[in-house]
């Protein structure tokens, strides 16, 4: 296995797409969902990775999904007894992260209430350029350009595809939002 260096290195990469990818969601869902298992929730897969063809970090993100606020703090508690430490909202508001768990494959986990604006907008994102060639296309074209950016700032590739969502998702129907990432 990789060491953590290794792993953070080429997660700031963006490559074709690895059949393997569901699987590796699999295998961490179901850790999610052993750490919840008290708790009503479900487990998606958002972002690159869950989009068949699409080139993407290798990074498995994935959705907690619990049913109400009420249920947050508990997911948290949970969730951190299985090895996840709460990181607070990364500065998205109704988002709460989670760092690498590193005996998994590498993922980003997320924890989400059903239907909050987070949810909504990864999940309808997620579905768009799945059943759309056209922006499955554009959106690739953008990651490909702006990948050269994640050996040096992050954020900057990151606010370099927030136009494009906010596109697809008008085209789609769909309103914008402020937190578009």
């Amino acid at each position: 296995m990789p060491s953590d260096d290794q792993r953070s290195l080429r997660a700031a990469e963006v490559v074709a797409y690895d059949e393997r990818w569901p699987r590796m969601f699999r295998q961490v869902a179901a850790e999610v969902n052993r750490a919840l298992a008290g708790i009503e929730h479900e487990v998606e897969h958002i972002g690159s990775t869950s989009v068949p063809g699409l080139a993407g970090k290798p990074i498995i993100d994935l959705f907690a999904v619990v049913s109400s606020s009420d249920d947050v703090q508990a997911a948290i508690a949970a969730l951190g007894q299985h090895g996840w430490l709460h990181e607070g909202d990364g500065g998205l508001e109704g988002r709460e992260s989670f760092p690498v768990r590193p005996d998994l494959p590498y993922q980003h986990l997320y924890l989400v209430v059903r239907g909050n604006e987070q949810h909504l907008l990864q999940t309808r994102f997620r579905d768009i350029l799945r059943a759309d060639e056209q922006a499955r296309t554009e959106y690739a074209g953008l990651k490909a350009k702006l990948a050269p950016l994640l050996a040096t700032d992050r954020a900057a590739y990151s606010e370099g595809k927030t136009e494009l969502v906010h596109s697809v998702l008008r085209r789609h129907g769909f309103p914008t939002w402020s937190g578009v990432r």
